[in-house]
Parts: structure tokens; sequence; C-alpha cells
């Protein structure tokens, strides 16, 4: 075990070095290193620490946090198909963010404010959809409600983005494919204020959620708050989701895909499924990053069609070895 993570870790500081070294500007990993630990003051130095350093980081920060919310809410609903953007929030930050392009409001933190508010909205009416007559929460009609509130969303969303000048329209579709084109330390610092606190809840509730996964009953006859657990996960995994989609916008199939590939090797124990998806999703949005950021150089691609171009394989690949 402590093997795999070592080896894990080694790839995700390799993905973390691909990701500074590539791009219009290549430069060496040697320098690369140089700079990150202050020596140098020319243009590939500023680059290295202004420009790619934050960016990485925020991207594999970004993929991590969505692979781990990816895990818990597959055990939270017990369904393989959950992830991160079943559940409404896409659809509530997408709309959030878009009508603050289109009403060309200023300031640099207006749209990830205006996408972390409106994820916020979906998750109120997506948890008060799931209470059942006032009941315990229903990890049923949970998808349910999240399916709701995802298409209504999106259809206002469309009718937003249909009325919005030419400008404004691709800013908005950019932002709805994801990226990292806006990061910075302080973006990565806000990153880390939003979801340091539902992270480390996730983290901690490792135990129960072994338990949960078994199914509601044996983890009530073991001991475990269900309904309290279960809004924990549920509030915690999408304050997660908000963070991350505020500052990336949308960036589907991390947390669809990595929690599957890590089960393939770590198991279905959560206090190691939790740290190797976090590891391994920060690693793969890293490498995706890198690849939209020199395909075409120096025009950008979205990461988020990185992700998709190679999500739906490897989720295909999983399903089929899975179903077999």
């Amino acid at each position: 075990m402590v093997k795999r993570f070592v080896l894990l870790g080694l790839l995700a500081l390799g993905a973390l070095l691909v990701g500074i070294v590539v791009g219009a500007v290549r430069i060496p990993i040697a320098d690369a290193v140089r700079y990150l630990f202050g020596q140098g003051d020319d243009t590939s130095a500023a680059i290295v620490r202004h420009l790619r350093a934050p960016r990485v980081l925020l991207a594999f920060s970004v993929g991590g946090c969505l692979a781990v919310t990816g895990a818990v809410l597959q055990a939270l609903v017990r369904n393989p198909l959950a992830d991160p953007y079943l559940l409404g929030l896409s659809g509530g930050a997408g709309l959030g963010a878009v009508l603050a392009i289109a009403l060309r409001w200023g300031g640099v933190w207006i749209v990830p404010a205006s996408a972390f508010v409106g994820a916020l909205v979906a998750i109120v009416l997506v948890y008060r959809l799931a209470m059942v007559a006032g009941a315990g929460l229903d990890t049923r009609v949970l998808l349910l409600a999240g399916v709701v509130v995802s298409a209504f969303a999106g259809a206002l969303l469309a009718a937003v983005v249909a009325l919005s000048p030419a400008t404004e329209l691709r800013n908005a579709m950019l932002w709805l494919l994801g990226g990292f084109d806006a990061a910075s330390w302080r973006a990565l610092l806000v990153f880390f204020v939003y979801a340091a606190v539902p992270l480390g809840l996730l983290w901690m509730a490792s135990r129960p959620l072994d338990l949960l996964s078994l199914g509601e009953e044996p983890a009530l006859f073991l001991g475990v708050d269900v309904e309290r657990l279960k809004r924990l996960l549920y509030i915690a995994a999408s304050l997660l989701t908000a963070a991350a989609v505020a500052v990336s916008g949308i960036i589907g199939f991390v947390g669809l895909v990595i929690p599957h590939a890590v089960r393939m090797i770590w198991g279905h124990a959560h206090r190691s499924l939790i740290p190797a998806s976090f590891l391994l999703g920060g690693t793969l949005l890293v490498l995706a990053d890198a690849v939209a950021r020199t395909a075409f150089a120096p025009q950008e691609l979205p990461v988020g069609i990185v992700t998709a171009l190679v999500g739906v394989p490897a989720f295909a690949f999983l399903l089929r070895r899975w179903a077999s």
C-alpha cells in the first residue's frame, strides 16, 4: 500500500513538472526547478512563478477535489454513475457565471463568485426536493432532484446565452467548457479557503462511508447516524464541487472515471480511496491542461474538451470491465 502511494506521489510530481515545463514557451526542467526556488529574474522565471506554478497547482487541486467528490457521491447514492455534476451543481454554477458574463458585471472575481452563488442555490433546491415529506434524505430522490434542477438551470442558461451579444456568448461558452487561463496565486488561495473544510470533512468520514456502502440498515445497526451522515456528505461534496466550478468552469469525467480506476487498484476502503483519488484526479487534470495548452499552441483548448476526449473511452473501458 505504501509503495503504491509513493509511486502515485511520484507520478503526481512528474505531472506537475510537465505542466510547468510545457507551453507556448518551453522551459528546461532544470531551469524550471531553479526558478521555483527563487533563482533568476528574467521573463522565463516570471512565467514559471506567476503563471504556470499557480496554474498547475490549481488544476491539481481542482482535479483532486472533483475525484474525491465523485468517490463520495458514488458511495452516498450507491450508484456507479454518480459524479459531482449529477446533482444539478454544474447547472446552477453555469447559470450564475453566464449571468455575470452576459450582464457585463465588472471585477475579476465576479464570475467565480456568481458561479459559487448559483451552485449554492442549486444545492438548496436539490436538498429541499430530496427531503421527502420532511423526512430523511432519500438518495434515490436526490438523484432525480438533481436531474430536475439541472434541466431547469440548463434551460435558463440556454435562454441567457441565446440573448447575449457575440462577445459575451463566446466568453460564456469558453467558461462552460472549463479552463485555468485565469489562474493566479490569489485564485489558488481563495479555492483553498473554500475547499479545505469540506475536503477535510469528507476524509474524516472515511470509516462511516465504508459502512454506508454496505447499505443504510447495516450502517445503522453498526452505530452510524445515517441521516446525519448523508446530510453531511451531501453538503460537503456540494460545497467542494461548487468551489471547483467557481474557479475552473465545468470540467466533466474526472469525478466519474477516477474513483473507478482507483478502486481497481486500491479497493473500496475510503481511508485509502479518498487520498488516492485526490492524487490521481489532480494528476489527470494537470496533464489534460498541459495538452490543452500545447496541442494547438498558441491557442488553448478548453480543458473540459480534453477530459471528455480522454474520459469517454476510459469510462467505456471501465464500464465493460465492471459489467463483465
